[in-house]
């Protein structure tokens, strides 16, 4: 029986689960791995915490690696560029770092070819110590950068998660830190006004310089970059480091597949693209929005490990679809713990729904419990439906797993009402008679 040939172009979060998936549970398939790069499987997310020296070592931060999908039967490309592929012939062009040149058919196509940084077009961007963060290379340059003497000013330009997260690990290193967003605020995207307020004061109190509403226009110096101009003044900096967001790769598929606004591959609930042989995956692809209920844009690990779990099995012959994502999320910044999941208040609002929104705040725990923190949650929904549609929630105390529930209260459609005596347990050590969530839920309109 002849075997069944995917070929995987992307060997990070998607294409590994992907890969995995296809390899644990369909022995019919052959499986042909393609990526650029000399590593496999980094956690991105903890570029921070290596950087901020809050761990040891990067080692822990790969999972995987080539070894692995060569004992489980993968023939798998490093080092290796697709420079075109013919998808009328099914053959991906391929270019090995050395030059040598070769070609892979496939009867299946996964594209898992992930997500760039925005380098916006700033005179001066071709500097030394200009850097962006995302591949494992990048973190060892702003590591290494962060360890000379003489680089005591760091500049970050984009205060969304990995900003603010990287704004975090230069302060400790001891680096005079100036973090700067177009927006008003830092993490715009993912959390209201009510939160950000207390997020900037962590900031601030730990001694990072805000500079929101400020415009980056220009990089200065001669071989290294020596100062930022911006539309309100200018600034002296050793090193600059830009994580103003991402956009998905779709070179070797713009002209072909059919593409959502800002790029992306449009998939079906099945990961599946306009051409029914070639599945996306991750952040070079679409994905469902419960709380909205419809196709969008959300780049998160999570969401490109399930999306090649569910092209592998459609691949496979199984036919398998998306529930869809909420979107969930978290950042921890000097002990600071904020949670979300769904829609803000205000991306309710920029998309046309009409919503409500109910808070709440008070100490996690009873007030004779000697380590204590305040804990302060919203929960937003639809006006008619009373459908929750997003959560936040913010303390020092880590409670980070209540918005997984949330998150599947967005996806079952659970109404605002259905939580105002949902069964909380109580003990001291825990949280309070009177949980925050039910007494949110109780004072909803």
């Amino acid at each position: 029986m002849s075997k069944t040939k995917t070929v995987i172009v992307g060997a990070n979060h998607a294409g590994i689960a992907a890969a995995n998936t296809l390899l644990d549970a369909y022995p019919d398939q052959e499986v042909v791995m393609i990526d650029r790069n000399t590593n496999l499987s980094y956690l991105g997310c903890g570029t921070a915490l290596w950087v901020g020296r809050q761990i040891e070592s990067y080692e822990n931060l790969f999972y995987t690696n080539k070894e692995a999908f060569e004992a489980k039967g993968a023939k798998i490309y490093m080092e290796t560029t697709v420079e075109r592929i013919d998808f009328e012939q099914k053959t991906v062009f391929c270019k090995k770092h050395n030059g040598e040149e070769f070609t892979e058919t496939y009867d299946k196509l996964i594209l898992a070819t992930g997500s760039a940084p925005i380098n916006p077009n700033i005179p001066g961007r071709e500097l030394k110590n200009v850097e962006f963060l995302k591949l494992f290379q990048d973190g060892q340059t702003v590591d290494a950068a962060m360890a000379k003497e003489e680089v005591q000013t760091v500049a970050v330009i984009g205060a969304g998660y990995i900003g603010v997260e990287i704004a975090e690990a230069a302060k400790r290193r001891g680096k005079k830190v100036l973090l700067f967003d177009a927006a008003d605020r830092c993490l715009p995207n993912y959390y209201d006004k009510w939160f950000t307020d207390d997020m900037d004061k962590v900031l601030a109190d730990n001694g990072i310089e805000l500079h929101y509403n400020e415009l980056a226009k220009e990089y200065k110096g001669t071989e290294k970059v020596e100062s930022i101009v911006t539309d309100k003044g200018e600034y002296a900096v050793d090193l600059v480091i830009n994580a103003i967001g991402f956009r998905p790769n779709n070179g070797l598929g713009k002209d072909h597949l059919e593409l959502f606004a800002n790029g992306a591959y449009l998939v079906d609930l099945h990961q599946q693209t306009s051409d029914p042989d070639v599945y996306a995956v991750g952040d070079c692809s679409t994905i469902f929005s419960n709380a909205v209920q419809q196709t969008t844009y959300i780049a998160l690990a999570t969401n490109a490990v399930r999306s090649g779990i569910v092209a592998a099995h459609n691949v496979g012959g199984t036919p398998l679809e998306s529930i869809g994502v909420q979107g969930s999320n978290g950042i921890s910044i000097f002990g600071y713990h904020m949670v979300s999941t769904g829609l803000t208040v205000q991306e309710s609002e920029k998309l046309g729904l009409k919503i409500k929104y109910t808070e709440f705040e008070d100490l996690q725990k009873p007030g004779f419990m000697k380590e204590n923190n305040n804990v302060k949650i919203r929960i937003v929904y639809e006006e008619e439906s009373r459908r929750i549609v997003g959560a936040q929630m913010a303390s020092y105390e880590d409670i980070s797993m209540g918005i997984h529930m949330f998150s599947l209260a967005i996806e079952e459609k659970v109404t605002i009402d259905k939580l105002k005596l949902l069964d909380i347990f109580f003990l001291p050590h825990f949280n309070q008679p009177y949980n925050y969530i039910t007494m949110a839920a109780l004072s909803a309109e």
